[in-house]
């Protein structure tokens, strides 16, 4: 039987930074939503710093991820000559604040947007590389202490899912994914309408029933548009 800390659990980390913002969920939809969407999906320039219509509407580094840094060194006492990848690390603001309180730590994060990797805080760019979350993973068993994915993997589609789930609990002793999901009909609608990219539109449930049916065995969080 697992030891009480070593149980999946459901974390509250990154819901703060989500909740924080207000969204006009009608605004978009009725926005030349299949454009804006097409275009976002090219994860370029107009996805991160472009029009809001695209995405973020201008992603810079503010200092707000530390907090979530510090959260997760806590929860996964991770030392300080952690091993960790962040799959889907986009701008790598959050790999960026772990190496500023880890700096002995060995962190990799790979993404396929270029601008978002090109755009990342100057220290952490060396460590970051071209790669998709649903091919497999460079890396050896457990070679990482933990492996997070932070609004990603909603990005794949169902059979792509089984592959990055999989690559994340082989090469990670520990593993953290948060993505969009919905408790209720009224949270699905806004999600329709506010997400660009999201290719897998699944109530909490179910993304419970997939982690367990592809064998993943880490923690998980999921944000609402509430």
């Amino acid at each position: 039987m697992e030891s009480e800390d070593l149980m999946v659990r459901l974390l509250n980390i990154v819901t703060p930074l989500h909740t924080a913002t207000k969204r006009d969920y009608m605004g978009r939809m009725n926005d030349d939503k299949i454009g804006c969407s097409l275009k976002a999906r090219e994860y370029e320039a107009d996805y991160w710093d472009g029009d809001r219509r695209f995405g973020y509407g201008g992603y810079k580094y503010d200092g707000r991820w530390k907090a979530v840094a510090e959260q997760m060194i806590a929860t996964y006492q991770l030392k300080p000559d952690a091993k960790i990848l962040d799959v889907g690390c986009g701008k790598a603001h959050l790999l960026y604040e772990l190496q500023q309180l880890l700096p002995n730590a060995e962190l990799v994060g790979f993404d396929i947007s270029k601008h978002g990797m090109a755009t990342a805080p100057e220290p952490v760019r060396p460590k970051l590389m071209s790669h998709r979350a649903q091919d497999a993973y460079p890396w050896g068993d457990k070679h990482f202490d933990l492996v997070i994915s932070l609004g990603c993997l909603h990005n794949l589609r169902i059979f792509e899912l089984k592959t990055a789930l999989a690559e994340i609990e082989r090469v990670g002793k520990r593993g953290y994914v948060m993505l969009e999901s919905y408790r209720n009909e009224q949270e699905l609608f806004n999600l329709q309408c506010w997400a660009l990219t999201c290719e897998s539109f699944f109530d909490t449930a179910e993304w419970i029933w997939l982690y367990k049916h592809f064998g993943f065995t880490g923690d998980h969080e999921f944000i609402y548009f509430e």
